[in-house]
């Protein structure tokens, strides 16, 4: 079996790494659009739980046991959202830190 050599290595890009689909198509996406879809996403798991809620305040037919996976997961998304903020935070204040 031949091994072939390790060529020059090039740097990871996000365009390298993103991929939709089952069809490989490359797109482009910078850290700000990726925050920004991030956030939406906290966003709309908000806003389902509190569509549900208020369905089931105002007595409309919607059973309590979907009430409560909508809000655990609006929980869940928003506690993780700020997890990472904390974490990013932490990252910066350390390399801000850091002498040269």
């Amino acid at each position: 079996m031949a091994i072939s050599p390790v060529s020059i290595m090039q740097p990871v890009t996000p365009t390298m790494m993103q991929t939709t689909g089952t069809n490989n198509i490359k797109t482009d996406a910078s850290f700000s659009t990726m925050l920004k879809d991030a956030i939406n996403q906290v966003n709309e798991t908000q806003a389902t739980s509190d569509v549900y809620t208020n369905k089931l305040v105002n007595g409309q037919d919607v059973e309590l046991h979907d009430v409560m996976i909508a809000s655990q997961k609006a929980n869940v998304t928003l506690n993780t959202a700020l997890s990472i903020r904390n974490k990013a935070v932490e990252a910066y204040q350390e390399v801000m830190r850091m002498s040269v």
